[in-house]
This record gives structure tokens, sequence and C-alpha cells, in this order.
């Protein structure tokens, strides 16, 4: 289980939120819907990544804590959000070592991971697996293996190694878990997909990937499921992209929490001990456990 620990307001694509100045003076969710969540995954006994915004942590550092101190992965969702393949490798640096060191203080657990906003390592900027290994990251989740979306990278869609350019370094590598049907492949797991599809779909691209004993990797944002969450003005198809479905997902997000073992991303790729927590720990990997 993973989740992108951002306000709403960190939508990508939409030009009048795009100043960080405008940030500190818009309505909040982040702290309501992120407590929210952790009262859910204890009572289910539920470890998950929680990729956080630096600019977030900064503003909110109790709620990172409390993340942490849950038993909870912290991971880097690099501090202002912006695409990583806009980013000079220096600028994509300065960023990611702010975000870590923050992290790192506020919480006194090391940051293996990494996750792109907007899932923006895209062919040509494979550049920024050495910025993170160099800085310290031992995993990527940010590679989006489907035929469009905001960014689309042609790769396995399941735990990889992947190479650095121009080093040639390899990169542990946790794609995002696509649904195979025919020539398609559909985010299910995640975002606006997990959102609008019905349930019995979602069910089937679990039962893809365990039937191979591979983990599925599910995200979320706060406003993902948050029923109150401001909706600026935007074009029809951003609404749909950012809000559509948002009614029905926290009983999804329920529904999948009680019905599949999930741990941390760290975890599931075998970079820390366990922690035994009930069914979170109730298949191995090798079984389809999820992150």
């Amino acid at each position: 289980m993973s989740v992108d620990l951002e306000d709403w307001f960190h939508l990508e694509g939409v030009q009048e939120l795009a100043d960080p100045a405008l940030w500190p003076g818009l309505p909040t969710i982040v702290e309501e819907e992120t407590y929210r969540l952790l009262e859910l995954l204890d009572q289910q006994k539920v470890r998950a990544t929680f990729f956080v915004l630096g600019w977030v942590a900064e503003r909110y550092p109790g709620v990172v804590r409390a993340v942490a101190q849950a038993g909870h992965e912290i991971g880097s969702h690099s501090y202002w959000h912006r695409r990583v393949d806009r980013m000079t490798p220096q600028q994509f640096r300065e960023d990611l070592e702010r975000s870590v060191q923050l992290l790192q203080d506020l919480t006194g657990q090391r940051v293996l991971g990494f996750r792109a906003p907007a899932f923006s390592i895209t062919p040509g900027a494979e550049w920024a697996f050495d910025v993170m290994q160099d800085v310290g990251i031992r995993y990527d989740a940010s590679l989006f293996p489907a035929q469009w979306g905001h960014g689309v990278y042609p790769c396995p869609p399941q735990v990889h190694w992947t190479r650095s350019v121009p080093s040639g370094r390899p990169m542990l590598e946790l794609p995002m878990s696509m649904l195979r049907i025919g020539p398609l492949s559909i985010p299910f797991s995640g975002g606006g997909y997990f959102r609008v599809l019905p349930w019995r779909v979602i069910r089937y691209g679990f039962w893809q990937y365990h039937r191979r004993g591979q983990p599925v990797v599910a995200y979320l944002h706060p406003r993902d499921y948050a029923t109150d969450c401001p909706q600026p003005r935007m074009r029809l198809h951003q609404r749909l992209r950012c809000f559509a479905g948002i009614r029905g997902t926290w009983e999804k997000v329920v529904r999948m929490v009680r019905e599949y073992p999930f741990d941390t991303c760290a975890a599931v790729l075998g970079l820390e001990t366990p922690r035994a927590v009930g069914k979170a720990l109730a298949m191995k990997a090798s079984q389809g456990r999820s992150d």
C-alpha cells in the first residue's frame, strides 16, 4: 500500500494552482484525511509507504511524525511537486536532497524510496536514477507502464531492475500495477481509475497479479477519498481525471485493506524486516503480498 501525501492543490496541470506562494492561503484536507486513513490502517493492522511531499512535511510536521510513529514507511515525493522530466539534474538533486533531509530529520527514519510527482520519470529522464542513488535512495516507484497518463514509461508492470543513464547503474523499480485486458494496460489500483472502476474490475486486477505471485502496488492521494475536497475551475477532462468517483472511493479503500494483505514498499522489496502486524504479513511476496 502506498500513499502520495500531498494536498488537493498539488494537482498536476492546473495552472491556477501552480504558484507555491498561493498554497498557504488555500483550505487544506491533508491533516484530516491523513488521520482518517491512519485510523483505518491501524484497525486493519496494515502498514503502508507514505511518499511525503516536502512542502507538506515542513508545514505539517506533526502529521508526518504521526505517520512514522504508527509504523509506516516514509518515502520522498519531492519537495515542490515539480515534474522530474522538466527539471535539470541539478534542480532535481537540490529538490530531492531538501526533501530527504527534512523527512529524515523529522522522523529519524532513513528514506529509502522515491515516487516522482505525476509519475514524471519518462523516457529520456533516466538520469534521475543516478541522482536518486547519489542521495541514498534505494528504490524508485515512479514508472507508469500504461499507454496514456501523466508519465508513460514502457517497462514490465512488476518489480524489476532498471538502468540509470548515463552510468548504467542498476536501480530497483516498483512500477504501477496494470490490469491487462487484451492490448490494454489499465492502472486499476490507484488514482482516477481506482475511483471510477467497479470493484469487480479492481478485484480482477488483484487476481491477475496474485495468481502470478506478484505484489500489487496500490496508491492513494488524500483527495481521492475526501468527499468535501475543494474543486477548482478546470476543464472537463481534468475534472474527471482528478475528482470523478470520489464519493465511492472510501468504501473501496476499506474493502481493499480488509480483503488483501499489504505492507510497505521497502518490506515487499526485502529492504527492511517486516513487522508482525496481523494480516499485513499473511502472505509472503512469493504468494502475492501487495504494497
